[in-house]
């Protein structure tokens, strides 16, 4: 429930709000991502040293803290009165995301679980993969009915209300005494070993990879519908229905486990991934395929989000888990920050492309009426703002 929560508050919430935020204070679209896009930064920061505190201590004052920290930074974001206390608003919003999304609670999981650790792993993401389809929706509407500054500070309220008193009373479970967790040289010992090979660093820039090709195009999903002729709650829906297949995918995934290798499931994420960008991008229509498209690429985001979070115990074992995943992660991380960007300048090249396509010397070759010009721009200058992304 607290990661559902907090991707959907934390994380899916901004996707929906951001061109009103925009056009309510006159900032640019590509200044208001850039706040976001300073969030996930911190996030990735952050995590390598969270990751190291949770081998030692456990989760539970980690994911505490991280929660109070999340419901300042909404409050901060929702009263902002300049971009740049905005922007503080999402520098410490990324604190607290390091804190409360998957990486802590993928290593509380590790820590806590042996045998039994995909299932409660699959569990987890099971619950938390629906933010999106729970949250996109919700945010759409008290967006419309109560403006975006409100709707953060009554996500600031839910935050501190669910969150807080579940990570505080909720985690109190003894963190394991393993004997290499009484051996902090040994962990680092390992950690070194692990970071200094070649399979590591192969498989971080594999998963770098296809992070910044899933969040590129899922960042542009909904201005891409716009563009489509969608209305925004119904391209709020098919962003939303997305996290139906992140659900799927982890069902998948959970199946692959037992009769896949590793590199059969690894590879799967890629083409997945490949094969849902391409048919987003090429396909028209109806809204019905679009849907199906947007489930097929959840199904590969739920894969991604186990391999990851897998991808430490299945290949060098559970111990420095924290720090090894937090220094996977933090590259991951880094490029799903930077999609935002990478989907505006990809934006603004096949904008200026298509414009001379319709734009010929000879005039009355363009088929586009001004209502669909305007349609298509808006959708560009959006892709600079992340749709309701994730990576739950």
């Amino acid at each position: 429930m607290t990661e559902i929560v907090s991707w959907g508050l934390l994380y899916y919430a901004f996707p929906v709000l951001a061109p009103r935020i925009s056009a309510d204070t006159g900032w640019s679209s590509m200044a208001v991502t850039s706040a976001f896009s300073a969030a996930l930064v911190v996030s990735a920061l952050v995590g390598v040293p969270v990751g190291r505190v949770i081998d030692r201590r456990g989760p539970r004052l980690v994911m505490t803290v991280g929660s109070v920290l999340g419901v300042l930074a909404l409050v901060v974001i929702g009263t902002a009165g300049s971009l740049p206390v905005f922007v503080a608003g999402w520098v410490l919003a990324g604190a607290a995301m390091a804190g409360v999304l998957y990486p802590p609670a993928f290593a509380a999981v590790t820590g806590w679980f042996d045998a039994r650790r995909l299932g409660a792993l699959a569990t987890l993401t099971l619950v938390a993969g629906l933010a999106s389809t729970v949250f996109a929706p919700l945010t759409a509407v008290a967006g419309e009915q109560l403006g975006w500054r409100a709707t953060y500070l009554w996500a600031a309220a839910t935050l501190a209300v669910v969150t807080v008193p579940a990570h505080w009373l909720l985690l109190r479970r003894p963190w394991p005494a393993r004997g290499h967790r009484d051996a902090p040289a040994a962990d680092s010992a390992h950690a070194v070993a692990v970071l200094r090979s070649a399979r590591f660093w192969l498989l971080t820039g594999g998963l770098t990879a296809a992070s910044l090709a899933m969040y590129t195009g899922l960042l542009a999903l909904v201005p891409l519908m716009l563009e489509r002729g969608l209305d925004a709650r119904a391209a709020a829906w098919v962003l939303g229905l997305g996290g139906v297949g992140q659900v799927a995918g982890r069902l998948v995934y959970t199946g692959l486990a037992h009769r896949a290798s590793l590199t059969a499931r690894t590879a799967a994420v890629f083409i997945l991934v490949t094969a849902s960008t391409l048919v987003l991008a090429v396909v028209p229509g109806p809204v019905g395929l679009l849907i199906a498209a947007s489930m097929l690429a959840g199904v590969g985001r739920g894969i991604a989000t186990l391999l990851q979070a897998t991808a430490i115990t299945d290949r060098w074992g559970e111990r420095a888990y924290g720090h090894l995943s937090g220094v996977l992660g933090l590259p991951v991380l880094l490029a799903a920050a930077l999609a935002p960007f990478a989907g505006a300048v990809l934006a603004e090249v096949t904008g200026k492309l298509r414009e001379g396509i319709r734009r010929p010397d000879r005039p009355g070759c363009s088929r586009d009426g001004p209502d669909d010009r305007q349609r298509v721009d808006e959708g560009l200058r959006g892709a600079a703002t992340p749709p309701a992304a994730w990576r739950s």
